[in-house]
């Protein structure tokens, strides 16, 4: 075998047609043997001789796409002083851009004895783990352009690639669960139908099936668990794992954008699948622990602000590097347009505070790839001081939890919550207005992965959690849900409307609130997960999208009838979004009327549900929960893309929370001629377009917990 001196960089694995370049960074190593792994399980190690900033590289002529290969690394494993180094394990390349196989749970991938974790343990680990491989970087990205959508247009669909997918029946068997399956038209059509512009997917940097779960027979459905940030999930491949999960994956996204639909990452950054000091040796650990993870004072040990055992180390230049490298593949090379940053919070602890100053957003900041695509932050993580929603730069948006909990309050029946409400409806400018952020900073959401879907949402009070094996302590116990009058299914048929009309005005309020709305899959047909707010480890039908065209109802979720209705009425309220753009205004309210409209009446306005403007006493009220609120379609004050003045139709957003039926009135000076566009009470939420007229000063009757939008043409 023929061994050139090669490069330092790029790091990884880098196919030039003729041969493969090889590089590893560890300044912990004496010594790093490549190892070209064959099928048969044997194996061909050459030295890395070659160093230049603790960078040991070589070239290999001949070596194809498809090769599988790892590393050995030499050098000192003293745990109390931070090193793990052990050549006994075979690691995983940090920069391989594909993944073979699974971990064979057992001793032998631990650095340590089970019954002696302070001995070293030096079996092989090479049978038992997994290989990184040389991909092919070609690919024939045809015309491919992102779809760049503007926020104010996005409207995100968080889901799971296996979980949307394995249920669809007009899917071929073998597609089922695939990245193969995101591009088939029956996927596509649904989506483009609902009116989504950007799918934002759960974890599909390769992750690892924990040994506690695989050991419960369970499984780490979700991916939150990653040990390569640069490979595609390989089961998620329909016909294999040597490079193969890549090219379908980038046919998936080419498709996607062929329909207009964006791509977004739901990325782990903070931490990997290799746990806390009694985890395996997989790959960071035995290259250089002390570069890649935040240690204690005692050295043996590792910070956790994530839950999950370790967690980057943020300071780290060469970390630092692996993530700006990853972000800049994932858009350059697999055309991704966006990321969602898991535990984001962690990312900006470039030392125990979170600092939005860290090294980590100067890099995103300057950055001339990563800082032009779609940024979005989960904004907090388990550590001291985590909670930082409304704290991350200006050029970032956030998944905005208080606008979840405020939401669900206010339908839930919680007393006082309307005054927090209408500032979370219109754009959370507490939280966004005070550093140059506006509206669009916000991704609202009432339900996502984490939680309770949206019928579960109104049908448990408590979690139910047990098939996770935990004895029901997982998962969050305050989840800010009523069930409607009883725990779980029923065949009550008050108890069954009420739950499908709260359902109702939880999609509805989304789709009418300022900032950028996000489904979570299968919510449009009422999916359920028996209560289990955790679904972490549940890879199969609990946690899998149930069709409506599978039939069937009861404990595996909504009849067809009714999955139906409920993705129309979804459908509906999606599309009255797109087509009125004072539902997505690209800067805050006023309150007051806006120059140059010709236009006395304010941007927005609020009334009591007799007609009257709100006093600080009707916001103040112990048991306000209702009111009016209108918005001036012809006071909209940004202007268009050619600097053209946006108008709009006028709308009165009437939300009756109570439990009583109540009387609205309609506003006597904003408009003398309305139709009503939504009314929530109804089994179809009346679609825009065949609702009733209603004149100034005249009587609705609101059905108790109950939304209904009027409309008023400009």
């Amino acid at each position: 075998m023929q061994l050139w001196p090669g490069e330092a960089y790029p790091l990884g694995a880098t196919y030039d047609g003729a041969g493969t370049n090889f590089a590893v960074f560890s300044e912990a190593a004496d010594r790093i043997e490549l190892c070209l792994l064959h099928d048969d399980g044997s194996e061909s190690a050459v030295e890395l001789r070659e160093s230049d900033a603790f960078v040991r590289h070589a070239y290999l002529p001949g070596v194809m796409p498809g090769q599988r290969y790892g590393f050995r690394v030499h050098g000192p494993y003293e745990p109390a002083r931070g090193q793990r180094c052990n050549a006994a394990k075979l690691l995983l390349d940090p920069y391989a851009k594909a993944i073979s196989g699974s971990i064979d749970w057992g001793e032998a991938v631990y650095g340590y004895h089970f019954g002696a974790p302070d001995k070293r343990n030096d079996l092989d680990s090479a049978p038992y783990t997994m290989a990184s491989v040389v991909v092919n970087p070609y690919f024939d990205w045809g015309d491919d352009r992102p779809p760049r959508t503007d926020y104010h247009r996005t409207v995100l669909y968080e889901a799971h690639v296996k979980g949307l997918t394995m249920r669809h029946p007009d899917l071929p068997d073998e597609l089922r669960g695939t990245y193969a399956a995101l591009a088939h038209p029956a996927i596509i059509g649904h989506l483009t139908e609902l009116g989504v512009t950007a799918l934002e997917l759960m974890p599909v940097h390769q992750f690892v099936n924990d040994h506690r779960l695989a050991d419960a027979g369970l499984a780490n459905y979700w991916g939150y668990n990653t040990i390569g940030f640069f490979a595609p999930h390989n089961t998620y491949a329909s016909w294999g794992d040597r490079g193969q999960q890549v090219l379908e994956f980038k046919s998936a996204v080419r498709a996607l954008h062929e329909a207009g639909i964006e791509v977004i990452l739901d990325v782990v950054y903070n931490h990997t699948a290799e746990g806390n000091h009694l985890g395996p040796t997989l790959s960071f650990r035995g290259l250089d622990n002390a570069s890649y993870y935040r240690l204690t004072e005692d050295p043996k040990y590792y910070m956790d602000t994530t839950g999950t055992g370790n967690s980057l180390l943020m300071r780290s230049p060469h970390v630092l590097q692996m993530i700006m490298d990853s972000l800049r593949y994932w858009v350059t090379d697999m055309h991704v347009d966006g990321f969602r940053f898991d535990l984001a919070a962690t990312l900006a602890r470039q030392f125990h505070e979170v600092d939005r100053l860290s090294s980590f957003f100067d890099l995103v900041q300057q950055d001339p790839v990563v800082s032009q695509v779609k940024l979005i932050a989960e904004p907090w993580d388990v550590g001291e001081g985590g909670y930082q929603v409304g704290n991350f730069p200006p050029m970032w948006t956030e998944w905005n939890g208080k606008y979840r909990d405020t939401v669900r309050d206010l339908w839930r029946g919680e007393q006082g919550s309307l005054a927090e409400f209408a500032g979370r409806l219109t754009g959370s400018s507490d939280l966004y207005q005070d550093d140059g952020r506006r509206p669009l900073a916000s991704i609202n959401f009432v339900t996502c992965h984490d939680g309770f879907t949206l019928r579960d949402l109104v049908s448990y009070n408590e979690k139910h959690n047990a098939a996770n094996g935990e004895d029901n302590r997982d998962g969050e116990s305050h989840n800010r849900s009523w069930n409607c009058g009883a725990e779980g299914e029923t065949n009550d048929p008050a108890v069954t409307e009420l739950r499908a009309r709260q359902m109702r005005n939880f999609l509805a309020t989304l789709m009418l609130s300022q900032g950028v709305p996000m489904l979570s899959h299968g919510d449009e047909f009422g999916r359920t997960q028996g209560g289990n707010n955790n679904a972490y480890c549940q890879d199969n039908e609990l946690a899998w999208v149930k069709w409506p065209s599978e039939g069937g109802a009861g404990e595996d979720g909504a009849g067809d009838e009714e999955a139906t209705a409920l993705a129309a009425f979804t459908r509906a309220m999606v599309w009255l979004r797109r087509d009125h753009p004072v539902f997505r205004r690209r800067r805050f309210f006023h309150g007051r009327p806006v120059e140059g409209t010709h236009d006395e009446l304010s941007d927005i306005a609020w009334f009591t549900p007799e007609g009257a403007e709100m006093t600080r006493g009707d916001w103040d009220g112990a048991t306000a929960s209702a009111m009016t609120v209108f918005l001036n379609g012809n006071a909209i004050s940004e202007p268009g893309p050619r600097g053209e003045r946006i108008q709009d139709d006028s709308f009165l957003l009437m939300f009756n929370a109570s439990p009583q039926d109540l009387d609205f009135v309609i506003p006597v000076n904003h408009g003398k001629e309305w139709q009503v566009v939504v009314d929530t009470s109804r089994a179809d939420g009346l679609p825009p377009g065949t609702g009733v007229k209603a004149g100034a000063g005249q009587r609705l009757e609101l059905k108790d917990r109950t939304l209904v939008v009027l409309q008023r043409p400009a």
